[in-house]
């Protein structure tokens, strides 16, 4: 996910937490003005060893891209390492590898939310939504999610998304199926919402260039605006984080002390609301600096040597 328009910001938080029986002033962030930096570190690796409910699973080494093939000995590596840590792991691909994530997954106890890239290539999309429904029949898949952010890279039409999303439902009735898609399009575009067995919203105060100090808010308030567009349907947040080094985007600046400082206090809020989110993400992957830029690299909990950043 890349920077969002201004157009998509919310600004009518009060409403919002109405709509959604959320209280933003409850969960307003933990003040870290008494921190030092290592006492912000200890911090951190205590709020990690809590565990999470989701994280997303990074694939890539460095030297490594989309269109290598991976083995099932890097994926089992990679898992055993996130284990301890998270009770959900969500991948974006059944090719080239990447089918191994949810079996290995299921065989050491996570559960899993399984995503079909979706692009304008028609062909490795044949590959992809048959790869998840294949995965789903054999009980690997606990969520399905049928493209990713497909509509915000214009690749595809609506119709021709929905086309998939109820192929996928059709083949295998007894898995929940959706979509994932920045938390805005589900309130454009409702057939979204009709079709889909849940909400899967990515929610990133960063792309929206907002400061570290307003971040948690402005991310509830995106999850407020899912949630209202849900009408009642379940809304995970798929995807949210902040970069630990690279660049910045207006007010939102990426460094060591804002990436602990998002990652406390969305675990924080998730504990008291019970919202479920899949944090982005697992390892720093160096390929990830195309459209995103140098910060693309540096959304990981772990570095690319899969060690513990702080």
């Amino acid at each position: 996910m890349s920077y969002r328009n201004e157009e998509y910001y919310i600004n009518n938080s009060v409403t919002l937490a109405k709509q959604v029986d959320v209280d933003f002033a409850e969960h307003s962030g933990i003040d870290f003005d008494t921190y030092s930096i290592e006492e912000l570190k200890v911090l951190w690796r205590t709020t990690l060893k809590k565990g999470m409910h989701g994280i997303c699973f990074s694939m890539y080494e460095d030297g490594q891209e989309p269109g290598d093939i991976i083995t099932e000995e890097q994926v089992e590596r990679r898992v055993k390492i996130l284990k301890p840590y998270s009770k959900w792991v969500r991948s974006f691909s059944c090719i080239e590898g990447n089918e191994h994530i949810p079996r290995i997954a299921h065989k050491h106890g996570m559960k899993t939310m399984v995503g079909a890239w979706l692009s304008d290539n028609k062909e490795d999309n044949e590959k992809e939504i048959e790869g998840l429904i294949q995965l789903a029949k054999e009980g690997v898949v606990d969520i399905a999610a049928v493209g990713n952010e497909v509509l915000y890279r214009n690749d595809l039409s609506l119709e021709e998304l929905l086309a998939y999303i109820k192929r996928v439902k059709d083949a295998v009735p007894s898995v929940q199926v959706g979509y994932v898609d920045a938390y805005y399009e589900f309130s454009i575009h409702p057939e979204l919402v009709e079709i889909s067995d849940v909400i899967l919203s990515n929610c990133y105060p960063y792309w929206e260039g907002c400061h570290i100090d307003g971040a948690l808010g402005h991310m509830q308030q995106m999850f407020g605006q899912a949630t209202d567009a849900a009408r009642g349907k379940k809304v995970i947040i798929t995807e949210t984080g902040w970069p630990s080094e690279g660049g910045s985007l207006k007010g939102a600046f990426s460094s060591e002390e804002n990436a602990m400082k998002y990652f406390v206090n969305t675990q924080a809020w998730v504990a008291k609301t019970n919202t479920e989110v899949f944090y982005f993400s697992s390892f720093d992957e160096s390929w990830k600096t195309g459209d995103e830029g140098d910060v693309g690299a540096f959304w990981g909990l772990w570095d690319k040597h899969e060690k513990l950043k702080f």
